[in-house]
Order: C-alpha cells, then sequence, then structure tokens
C-alpha cells in the first residue's frame, strides 16, 4: 500500500468514515456492515479491516459502470460486491502462489 493509504487507515474512526464516505460515497450504515462483514471473515484487527475495507471500496469502485465516484449497491448488491472482492483477492494469491 502507499504512504497515502497508510496515513488514511490511522485516522480516528469518525475522519476515516468520513474519507470513506467523500471518496466512494458510503455513508456510516454501510461503513459499519462492511466493517462487520470484515470482522466476521476473521479479519480481527482494526488496522487490516480498514486496509480491507480501502481495497475492497477501490475494487468496487473500478467495476462500477456509474464512474461519478460514488459506490452504489442496489438490494443485496452490498454482500455480492464484499464477495466478489474476496473472490478476487483468493484469485491473486492463487496466481502468485504458481508463478
Amino acid at each position: 500500500m502507499n504512504r497515502h493509504v497508510e496515513e488514511i487507515i490511522h485516522l480516528p474512526d469518525l475522519a476515516f468514515i468520513h474519507f470513506c464516505s467523500e471518496h466512494y460515497g458510503i455513508n456510516r450504515g454501510v461503513y459499519n456492515t462492511i466493517d462487520s462483514w470484515f470482522y466476521e471473515q476473521g479479519v480481527e484487527h482494526v488496522i487490516e479491516r480498514r486496509q480491507q475495507i480501502l481495497l475492497c471500496l477501490m475494487f468496487i469502485k473500478e467495476k462500477q459502470e456509474n464512474k461519478n465516484g460514488r459506490c452504489k449497491f442496489g438490494d443485496g448488491g452490498l454482500k455480492i460486491k464484499l464477495q466478489e472482492y474476496i473472490a478476487s483477492e483468493k484469485e491473486v494469491l492463487k496466481k502468485a502462489v504458481t508463478v
């Protein structure tokens, strides 16, 4: 991760949530859902979760057809996007191991 991201993950809670809101267009409820989901997936440490949240939001934003900078999910879409992100990360790891 670049230095900018490393600085962002160490912001106080409210400032980190505000950053996510400004850059990815998510509200606090969506942020809390994403944070809880990663915790349930075994990412217990806050710093690691924040890294995963940022990487996930970047992934979702890249895949969006709507390039206005806001992440849109629709009904049940957030869980699907989280699963897509995890699947893509597993694929990257798989490729790295086979190289």
